[in-house]
């Protein structure tokens, strides 16, 4: 059967971003299954010992409460689980000197769904007719914001600065302040802080700078926080949230163990979480309960922090210390290589300035020497500017052991040396320049 599909059903039957290539991986997979493939192209965390043992005392604990009938056999409000609500708020209260009531907490089915959801009530067409962009105010940025608008071309993505250590073959992206545009045509702005794919962290100040500049205009900015603190705090430089004001702090369970249960949870105005409350009553009526009272026990004795700072953190920290090693050592010194400043987040962000080929054909070169990433160019949705840097990325997974992660940066190393080595601009010994001081390549 061939249904005909609205234009809504056009838009969402589309996949963007990883997505888009994940049918490739999982065939490659498939067909190489027994050989020996290093898989680094996947975003679902591994499982933890201590974290899974989290999760399976929490589940007992529920199963042996009175409560766990009204929990697994019953509706709730669409607001989400009161314990849960109740534990989120006297924890963050506590724990960064907030006055937030039950009120400013809203519980939905991951915290896909709440972009999902603001995306779509704040941005698109308004009740006057204007088109209500939702912007992304630096890019590259997590895939999945490509594909949260039922309307085409709603978001738009601004390019950064680079700031570029040459020497230490380090690179950081920056907002670019002079290029991005927050006005009445702005519907909702969103980040991720920590990063998805780059492991950056905007700072405090840059945070606030966007958060006022989109004020004026009433417009909410949400901070995607699936990686930050205090669950499952995989920030590895300092970070505090930053809350009040426009400002809606989403939180994630996925990265500290509960992938499977979709529990996002977002804080910020009643204003503006009513309306995401509402959205959220005709899409699904609420959030997996089961996922929420278990996370409730976590959140309130302590548990579920502690894991994520003393076990989760540790963890993935050390990989990315593998990995930044192992290149130091297996690439060139000479070769124009730039490895994003690693401060949070489950994977390596890796740009290759004047990169011979596409990420796309470095991608198929790669599955070849049997190591398996992403091509960066996934990674900026809403970006329709031509970029050459677009194309010159690979995001790389830290789910995967030490031993893995080094012999696969061997692997790439090997490979793009040859790369570099084969192609007509290069030459042994030559110096790659960067321009304009490194800026905007």
């Amino acid at each position: 059967m061939n249904p005909a599909l609205s234009q809504i059903g056009q838009q969402m039957s589309q996949l963007t971003g990883v997505r888009a290539i994940m049918k490739d991986i999982i065939e490659t997979l498939r067909l190489n299954r027994g050989q020996d493939l290093i898989n680094l192209s996947a975003g679902n965390p591994l499982i933890l010992p201590e974290v899974e043992q989290l999760w399976r005392e929490c589940t007992q604990e529920l199963m042996a409460s009175p409560e766990f009938g009204q929990v697994v056999c019953r509706y709730g409000t669409s607001q989400g689980y009161e314990p849960l609500i109740a534990a989120v708020v006297d924890d963050f209260n506590r724990r960064y000197g907030l006055n937030l009531s039950e009120q400013n907490v809203l519980v939905t089915p991951g915290s896909q769904a709440i972009y999902f959801f603001a995306a779509n009530a704040f941005g698109g067409a308004a009740a006057n007719g204007q088109a209500k962009k939702v912007v992304l105010p630096l890019s590259p940025e997590y895939t999945g914001y490509g594909g949260v608008s039922l309307m085409p071309h709603t978001v738009v993505a601004y390019r950064p600065r680079l700031e570029i250590f040459e020497t230490e073959h380090a690179f950081k992206y920056r907002p670019d302040f002079q290029q991005l545009q927050i006005d009445d045509t702005t519907g909702c702005v969103i980040f991720s802080r920590p990063c998805n794919p780059t492991g950056n962290v905007l700072t405090d100040v840059e945070v606030r700078q966007i958060a006022d500049l989109a004020v004026p205009y009433g417009v909410p900015v949400l901070i995607d926080a699936a990686y930050g603190p205090p669950y499952p705090s995989l920030n590895f430089t300092e970070l505090v949230p930053v809350f009040g004001g426009n400002i809606v702090h989403c939180l994630s369970l996925s990265k500290a163990g509960l992938p499977g249960e979709r529990v996002g949870i977002a804080i910020g105005d009643r204003d503006i979480l009513s309306v995401l409350e509402a959205f959220q009553t005709n899409a699904c009526i609420h959030a997996s309960r089961y996922g929420q009272a278990i996370a409730a026990l976590a959140i309130a004795n302590g548990a579920l922090a502690d894991v994520s700072l003393n076990v989760i953190r540790p963890f993935y920290q050390r990989k990315f210390a593998v990995l930044e090693e192992t290149l130091r050592t297996a690439l060139p010194q000479d070769l124009p290589w730039f490895l994003h400043r690693g401060e949070g987040a489950i994977f390596a962000w890796l740009w290759l300035r004047n990169l011979p080929m596409t990420d796309w054909e470095l991608y198929q070169h790669l599955k070849q020497a049997g190591v398996i990433v992403v091509p960066g160019s996934s990674f900026f949705p809403g970006l329709s500017e031509e970029w050459h840097h677009k194309q010159e990325c690979l995001r790389i997974s830290l789910t995967a052991s030490d031993e893995e992660i080094a012999l696969g940066m061997e692997r790439l190393a090997a490979t793009i040396s040859q790369i570099y080595q084969d192609a007509s601009t290069y030459s042994a010994g030559q110096q790659w320049q960067i321009s304009e001081a490194g800026m905007r390549p």
